[in-house]
């Protein structure tokens, strides 16, 4: 299902360029121009990378609610290593736990570590064995580092690898930072038409696309989606692109719901006053029928407990939101159900094909980002994420003026 889910899209992709024979003359010529002033952009950015007093500043945590913005030594890359100008960082849930709590999960903020996982950036300089990238070049970011050798990286579970590197997870260095290195098999170049901002969601959208491979979503499944948060709504987004036939996400935000519309979901608002199985059974009463495949993206004992019982007798509840510390679980429910309870971990191959997902043009990804702040701005970026007021979904913090380093027609 998936092999067939790249095909389309990379052949959508291929016939949608802006080089294509059915484009206007006119759509081309103003294409051209815009790429030409890119390249113009691009080559006065990376002449201002090249000084000797290079501005490398990063958001460090040094422990609960101390974020500072400090100076850091550019790093030297070895052979097979790029050094990146980054240009924008989107705050995670994870980015925020650390910052509130000091931890998340098992994983404990223990050195000053700078945070931002979700990236994109220009390619500054290049390590003497890489041939695919070169300077000017805009990547995306993915930021997990395996170690390629030992059996399940070997079998391509390398997202499960007991000794990955994980950008900003303890006690591992983050990407927000103006400049950072990086593995070069990690940076995926990205089509002219592709935003920078889009390139630093392909992680959120790679989760998405992570957890509805895991539960095997394919044509016809009938999908209940728990959360809607960006990474639901990339859920969300991967489920429909695969061919489900009935999705509906829920949610307690009336207004993430008007945004989860756009993305051709049906829609239901939870209340606070009701347990988990009268709102199941509500559930299915708006879906027309029990879901096969459940995906609780918010991680709570509520929407744990919900997920299962809301899920058809055989049918697969995939945990994708993360819990804060022990939880309880209705599993005799689960059990006598024949329910499978799926973890997913991060992803593993899925950036290729989120990335040609996003270059498609049917993905509009820039409809999660609801605030845009500069490096300087940290605080008032983590403080806005953290409150998740009415109209939040995604932060985005830019390192680089805003939109130089996109092909904007």
């Amino acid at each position: 299902m998936f092999s067939r889910f790249v095909s389309k899209h990379l052949v959508k992709h291929l016939k949608l360029h802006p080089g294509i024979k059915r484009c206007h003359e006119a759509t081309k010529q103003k294409i051209d121009q815009s790429h030409q002033t890119l390249g113009n952009q691009m080559k006065n950015f990376i002449k201002s990378c090249q000084g000797e007093n290079k501005d490398n500043l990063a958001a460090v945590l040094y422990d609960i609610n101390d974020l500072r913005l400090e100076q850091r030594p550019i790093p030297e890359i070895g052979p097979k290593d790029v050094l990146l100008a980054v240009d924008c960082v989107g705050i995670c849930r994870t980015d925020v736990e650390y910052w509130q709590k000091g931890r998340a999960g098992p994983y404990v903020v223990e050195e000053p570590m700078i945070l931002g996982r979700e990236a994109s950036g220009i390619v500054v300089e290049s390590g003497e064995q890489v041939q695919h990238l070169r300077k000017g070049d805009r990547v995306a970011v993915e930021p997990g580092e395996s170690c390629r050798h030992c059996q399940l990286c070997r079998s391509g579970q390398y997202n499960l690898c007991p000794s990955i590197r994980f950008c900003a997870t303890p006690p591992n260095d983050g990407l927000l930072t103006r400049y950072a290195k990086h593995p070069a098999h990690l940076c995926y170049k990205l089509p002219d038409h592709v935003t920078m901002e889009e390139g630093a969601l392909l992680e959120p959208l790679a989760v998405g696309m992570a957890s509805c491979r895991r539960a095997k979503v394919g044509l016809g499944s009938e999908v209940l989606i728990l959360g809607c948060g960006p990474i639901g709504l990339t859920t969300l987004a991967t489920a429909t692109s695969i061919g489900a036939s009935k999705v509906l996400i829920v949610d307690k935000k009336k207004d993430r719901l008007e945004i989860a519309k756009n993305f051709g979901a049906d829609t239901l608002h939870l209340k606070d006053d009701c347990n988990p199985r009268d709102l199941a059974q509500s559930i299915h009463e708006t879906m027309g029928c029990i879901p096969n495949k459940c995906f609780d993206c918010v991680g709570t004992i509520e929407s744990l407990k919900l997920a299962i019982y809301a899920t058809r007798p055989g049918g697969m509840c995939t945990l994708v939101g993360v819990p804060d510390g022990k939880i309880v679980l209705p599993l005799m429910d689960a059990m006598s159900r024949e329910i499978d309870i799926l973890g997913v971990v991060n992803y593993r191959n899925d950036y290729p094909i989120a990335l040609a997902m996003a270059a498609s043009f049917e993905l509009s990804l820039p409809a999660i980002i609801s605030h845009h702040f500069a490096l300087e701005q940290i605080s008032l970026a983590f403080e806005t994420a953290k409150l998740q007021a009415d109209g939040t979904l995604k932060v985005m913090v830019h390192l680089q003026p805003e939109n130089v380093n996109n092909n904007i027609l």
